[in-house]
């Protein structure tokens, strides 16, 4: 009799994470599909142990992952604890190991040790080469949103740090507290937004924040950065979001010699695409990612202040939303794990084993 295919909902090790990959709704389609769900309980998922539970998961301690049965797939989102213990089973997360990233090829590395395999959801596309799962709009939609509290505190009290974040209930309670916010910045203008990468998820997330707010929001996409940077035209406005995430070499949109002209109209920056560690960063402005509990941290001090965000883990602002979003946009290609590696995922895997190749040569 064929062994059932079961996947693993791991607990997320970031303590900032409230996300799931895999919603209880959703995982009941799986069971129903024949496909086993094991739930790690986890006090900071959005959704509650007990929905899981309740549709006929098992549940499982925290970490516990470790020891789950060799063929079990691990769902996750965000990185696996740092260690160097070797990795035997199939992980499908966000690893951010295939651009050169800090810790890249220790990562590849525990995976060659263990025989395991990495199943980065970065990766997982459909034939034109598109994500079949992605975060991309409310990644946008909540980094304009950061990207606007940043501003709006600089003309409150231009010498203090932006306070810190928490995740909102709803989209509706956002834009509330953004609509009070801006109000509170008496006497300003609005604030000029540009969005890079508009056409795209991430894009039109952003672009979608701002136009709720009737804000003056201008979108670049291919025709405008074609090019390549610098561009000083952006040092017109007071607010940049970029959503724009490389794949290869390209000149940068801002260098640190051209925001720091005197002419710079431009003081708050939200780098959406967030990869200040990889070689394609376009803001290489800065080097580590802010957080929720320090949003933005000062690239320039003196004169008009320039503030940079650049937190990785956005949606999780909006878990419940973007977690239903995420999970239904997955849902396909799980259901076919147990085809594995058909198709979704044969190319995602061929991804990683062309990656370890590399590694072995280098």
């Amino acid at each position: 009799m064929p062994t059932k295919t079961t996947l693993w909902l791991r607990a997320e090790h970031r303590a900032s994470e409230a996300r799931s990959p895999l919603t209880p709704g959703d995982a009941e389609q799986l069971l129903n599909a024949g496909i086993q769900v094991v739930v790690e309980r986890s006090a900071r998922r959005c959704f509650d142990d007990n929905d899981y539970l309740g549709l006929g998961c098992q549940l499982a301690e925290p970490g516990s992952w470790r020891e789950a049965p060799s063929g079990a797939f691990i769902l996750g989102l965000k990185e696996l604890p740092d260690d160097s213990s070797p990795l035997p089973h199939r992980h499908i997360y966000f690893a951010h190991a295939y651009k050169q990233q800090p810790g890249a090829e220790a990562l590849l590395q525990r995976f060659q040790h263990g025989g395991g395999e990495l199943l980065d959801l970065e990766y997982l596309v459909d034939g034109n080469g598109r994500r079949l799962a992605a975060f991309g709009y409310w990644a946008g939609y909540l980094g304009a949103a950061l990207g606007l509290l940043c501003w709006a505190a600089q003309q409150q009290h231009a010498e203090l740090a932006m306070a810190p974040v928490s995740p909102w209930e709803d989209r509706q309670a956002l834009l509330e507290h953004l609509r009070q916010v801006t109000a509170s910045a008496v006497g300003q203008a609005p604030p000029r937004c540009l969005v890079i990468g508009a056409a795209g998820r991430c894009g039109s997330g952003a672009r979608a924040l701002l136009e709720a707010l009737a804000l003056p929001v201008t979108g670049w996409d291919i025709e405008e950065t074609r090019g390549g940077g610098p561009f000083p035209d952006i040092l017109q406005y007071d607010l940049l979001v970029n959503c724009v995430l490389l794949q290869g070499p390209m000149p940068p949109f801002l260098t640190l010699p051209l925001v720091s002209e005197a002419s710079r109209r431009l003081s708050a920056i939200s780098d959406v695409s967030c990869d200040p560690g990889s070689p394609y960063n376009p803001l290489p402005l800065y080097s580590e990612c802010t957080s929720f509990g320090s949003p933005a941290q000062r690239l320039l001090e003196d004169g008009l202040p320039l503030d940079m965000v650049a937190i990785d883990n956005l949606p999780s602002l909006l878990p419940r939303e973007s977690s239903a979003d995420f999970s239904a946009q997955l849902l396909p290609a799980l259901l076919q794990l147990p085809h594995f590696p058909a198709a979704p995922w044969q190319a995602n895997r061929n991804l990683f084993l062309q990656h370890c190749q590399t590694l072995k040569e280098s």
